[in-house]
């Protein structure tokens, strides 16, 4: 599903003395389909962009187009349902909303909150525990005598259950390990290649945003910044840390090998095998010199 931002503008407890701009001038627009990151530091307004997705937030100026709704600052909306349906949320430490006696009930909770019939949530359940690589016995259980990561994956399944058009990540691997959050990180990336399923990742991970991305959003004091590939993005590492954002490792030694060394390279290296190949075509260049 297509979703855009025209213009828009958020302004928390507007019209009153605690009035703050919280973000202004998005233009975005997000293609059916695609993998899109959001990258910036703490207060750049991440959080409150992912909130207009799906009508949790409405803009205080400007447009947020979702499918076939427009939702208009200063316009009252009504059934904002659907919209929430289609686009799914899963935020930090999903786990924490997990509440039914059994896991089952717990991802059959949304679908049958928005009219789904006992027995096509349960279908819809067993389809989403597939979806996030575990077996069906596992329904059966309660989701708190589960271990962290499986508690993590349940509440993941019940976005999936609802069988949105789109799926926006807020730092979904918050407190994972390294091997928990590759594996998270892989499923999402599977969902979206297998489904369509557009995907808006917000993150601190440089390394998930360059892996997994086809385009990086870069916001800063609440306005978009610079929006690219991630070859684009990180082609300037130098302009990220900046503003105070870090680089994948890979682009940080990189940048090290070129101040200390006078070593050049042709473009980012956002993989270790590009790293490789990048430090092998400095080398020949420096034989051929």
């Amino acid at each position: 599903m297509h979703v855009a931002l025209k213009q828009v503008e958020h302004r928390y407890q507007a019209n009153t003395p605690f009035e703050r701009l919280a973000i202004y001038d998005i233009n975005l627009d997000i293609k059916e389909g695609s993998y899109l990151a959001v990258i910036g530091h703490t207060g750049s307004g991440k959080s409150t962009l992912l909130q207009h997705l799906n009508g949790l937030l409405k803009p205080t100026k400007g447009q947020v187009i979702i499918g076939d709704r427009v939702i208009e600052a200063d316009k009252k909306e009504k059934n904002l349902r659907p919209i929430r349906k289609k686009v799914g949320i899963v935020f930090q430490f999903p786990e924490h909303q997990l509440f039914d006696e059994t896991v089952e009930k717990d991802i059959c909770f949304g679908p049958m909150n928005f009219g789904v019939s006992e027995e096509e949530a349960k279908a819809l359940a067993r389809k989403a525990i597939k979806q996030v690589g575990m077996d069906e016995s596992i329904l059966k259980k309660s989701p708190f005598d589960l271990s962290g990561g499986q508690m993590r994956r349940v509440a993941i399944a019940g976005v999936l259950a609802m069988e949105p058009e789109v799926i926006v990540l807020d730092e979904p691997t918050a407190g994972l390990d390294p091997r928990g959050r590759k594996e998270i990180m892989d499923m999402f990336a599977n969902l979206q290649r297998e489904r369509g399923l557009t995907t808006i990742l917000v993150t601190h991970s440089m390394e998930d945003a360059a892996k997994y991305a086809d385009e990086i959003v870069v916001m800063h004091n609440g306005t978009i910044h610079k929006k690219g590939t991630p070859a684009d993005i990180f082609a300037q590492p130098e302009q990220l840390l900046e503003l105070s954002l870090d680089v994948p490792e890979t682009v940080r030694f990189q940048l090290t090998l070129q101040k200390e060394m006078g070593v050049r390279f042709d473009k980012p290296a956002l993989s270790i095998s590009d790293l490789a190949k990048e430090i092998q075509q400095a080398i020949k260049r420096g034989i051929r010199s």
